[in-house]
């Protein structure tokens, strides 16, 4: 069971954290609670998983960042690890991660590059391929055509402890 100031708190972080110098403190002033006891409490619940993670939704597109492209490779699961730590190290990398295969997609090994424009993309991944040996993979690159949409997880019907 989840007490009822720690509901609060899920439901003032569900729609992500205010915009603001101090975040935490302006969540406290709506909850009634110093910013310590904020930034403790929902330490508590991550640690306890009831908040699996706490993350910043980048709004690219208004940033001018237009040419988003998702690259995923089909690489040896043996060479995932090394291969995703050297991807990651580039500073126009802004994730990668491993996903399992599917039956219709072999692919296992992602990576997003967030750019203002198509050319400056593709020449990152060139470096990109160069610098980590990738061009014996197989590889497809996924340029979003719009935006969608992005958010945290909500948190509903969630049982309530007075205490």
């Amino acid at each position: 069971m989840i007490e009822a100031r720690d509901r609060q708190l899920l439901e003032h972080i569900q729609l992500g954290l205010p915009v603001c110098s101090k975040p935490y403190a302006e969540i406290g002033r709506l909850c009634d609670m110093p910013e310590t006891e904020v930034i403790e409490r929902l330490t508590q619940l991550k640690q306890q998983g009831l908040i699996k993670r706490m993350g910043v939704i980048v709004k690219h597109r208004q940033l001018g960042y237009r040419a988003n492209a998702m690259v995923v490779w089909n690489v040896p699961d043996n060479l995932i690890k090394q291969l995703g730590g050297h991807i990651g190290q580039f500073p126009f990398v802004t994730l990668c991660y491993q996903r399992p295969r599917q039956p219709e997609w072999p692919y296992n090994l992602y990576c997003m590059i967030h750019g203002k424009d198509k050319a400056t993309v593709l020449k990152q991944l060139e470096q990109l391929v160069d610098a980590c040996s990738l061009s014996s993979f197989d590889q497809e690159i996924l340029f979003s055509n719009r935006c969608f949409k992005q958010r945290g997880a909500i948190y509903k019907n969630t049982a309530v402890t007075h205490g």
